[in-house]
């Protein structure tokens, strides 16, 4: 067994449990800015890849360093969603030759798919599970007696 991952420094300080014996000096800083979509994507997996990069952006934690999970991410999702459409077509199950019921390939598919989704979203805090570990700083309130200082 493998045990638990190691938490990344960045999200020790944010979550307020860095401890310095625990830290990594030495570990690699990610850059700052958006990835771009990989032209392997689909068009649907590039939009969603768009989508989710916007989001890591508005959360200050967006770097091109990211592109190839990302890709991972967005590839996923859009087979989640495929296969969500040919499950609502041919329905959750199929009717063998011989009479039996049994459960379409595609569910099993789609049930896989929906976990590596997840596993991977929560790897950037995108679900609310890891979003409430993590506490963001809240900007800084203007001071409505600011102005009186300037005037001063």
């Amino acid at each position: 067994m493998a045990g638990r991952k190691k938490t990344p420094d960045h999200l020790k300080l944010v979550k307020g449990t860095a401890q310095k014996c625990r830290m990594n000096p030495e570990a690699p800083a990610a850059n700052v800015g958006t990835a771009t979509a990989p032209a392997w994507l689909s068009e649907r997996a590039a939009e969603l890849f768009d989508q989710i990069s916007a989001t890591l952006l508005g959360m200050g934690i967006a770097s091109p360093d990211d592109q190839h999970v990302l890709s991972l991410v967005a590839s996923r999702i859009e087979e989640v969603e495929i296969l969500t459409a040919v499950i609502e077509d041919a329905g959750r199950t199929y009717q063998t030759e011989a009479g039996l019921w049994k459960a379409r390939p595609e569910v099993a598919m789609r049930n896989e798919a929906m976990r590596h989704a997840q596993s991977l979203l929560a790897e950037f805090g995108l679900t609310p599970a890891a979003r409430s570990k993590v506490s963001a700083g809240k900007p800084a309130e203007k001071n409505p007696f600011g102005a009186l200082d300037d005037a001063v």
